[in-house]
């Protein structure tokens, strides 16, 4: 399988796209084959290094750019933005609050990723793979105004790439509200919120390009939620929320072509599962 280059070393389950071949080549690209031009086969094998989220940071590359784009001389006027909906302003003042990030290092591993509040019992939802790649050493969640806390791990579920933590009542988490099942449209516009390259409180915006799309992660095959909405490393475990700030899935996978970042294609776990598998972990674990 193809090395991966890009915002570090890949931190998850290999993604593989059902329109490709276990060996990563196009369905299009048998011998002979006539169907499609040759710029799409050749996109065919590209695509063949599709991968999850990344979990760790490069702080230190995003500091750098930051600063520099600080210091550089003034250019040209850019053009006027198209003006933001105001329900989405809305929607991210509501959801940012509820949104931490998670930290979790143990025995030479660590990894970064966000999760959310969930209940008013501080339980909060992330990513399982964030736990395996930090090699399942202690969690701690930093909070949006700072405050760190050590977090308990009440339960995990790695087939559905899922574990619900829980911090101390003192932390006051707001609990993000969640969709209704089966309410989630295509083209609805949605947030993903999370830490990107450790960035907390990011928020980004797309729309749902697709439902019930199947991917496979690892070895298990998901069904998920497709968006546009930019999704990098770090932001693993976030919630993907609609206008209404309602929780329609969980960010968890990216496709990238040869580990180059989001290309606009993102994967996020679907509410209905969310729900029902933090309700299973959350009754056996209290």
């Amino acid at each position: 399988m193809a090395v991966q280059t890009g915002l570090g070393e890949p931190r998850g389950p290999w993604f593989i796209s059902p329109e490709l071949d276990p060996d990563g080549r196009s369905r299009w690209d048998g011998p002979g084959s006539d169907r499609g031009p040759a710029g799409w086969r050749r996109h065919g094998r590209l695509l063949a290094g599709l991968v999850v989220v990344a979990l760790s940071t490069a702080s230190g590359a995003v500091a750098g750019g930051v600063v520099a784009s600080r210091d550089a001389a003034p250019g040209p006027a850019a053009a006027s933005a198209a003006p933001v909906p105001a329900e989405l302003v809305t929607a991210a003042e509501k959801t940012v609050p509820g949104v931490v990030s998670v930290l979790v290092g143990g025995g030479g591993a660590s990894a970064t990723g966000s999760g959310f509040a969930v209940d008013d019992q501080q339980h909060i939802i992330t990513n399982d793979h964030i736990l395996t790649k930090g090699g399942g050493g202690s969690v701690t969640v930093e909070l949006p105004d700072g405050r760190r806390f050590a977090a308990e791990v009440v339960g995990r579920e790695p087939r559905s790439d899922l574990a619900v933590l829980r911090v101390p009542p003192s932390a006051g988490l707001a609990a993000l509200p969640l969709a209704k099942p089966g309410s989630t449209r295509v083209g609805e516009p949605v947030l993903a919120v999370g830490s990107p390259l450790g960035l907390a409180g990011t928020v980004t915006a797309g729309i749902v390009s697709a439902l019930d799309r199947e991917v496979r992660l690892g070895d298990n095959r998901h069904t998920a939620v497709q968006t546009d909405a930019s999704i990098n490393p770090g932001n693993s475990g976030g919630p993907l929320v609609n206008a209404r700030g309602e929780v329609v899935g969980v960010n968890t996978a990216i496709a990238t072509i040869d580990g180059n970042g989001s290309i606009g294609i993102g994967f996020a776990i679907p509410i209905e599962q969310v729900q029902k598998t933090a309700d299973t972990i959350i009754g056996k674990g209290g």
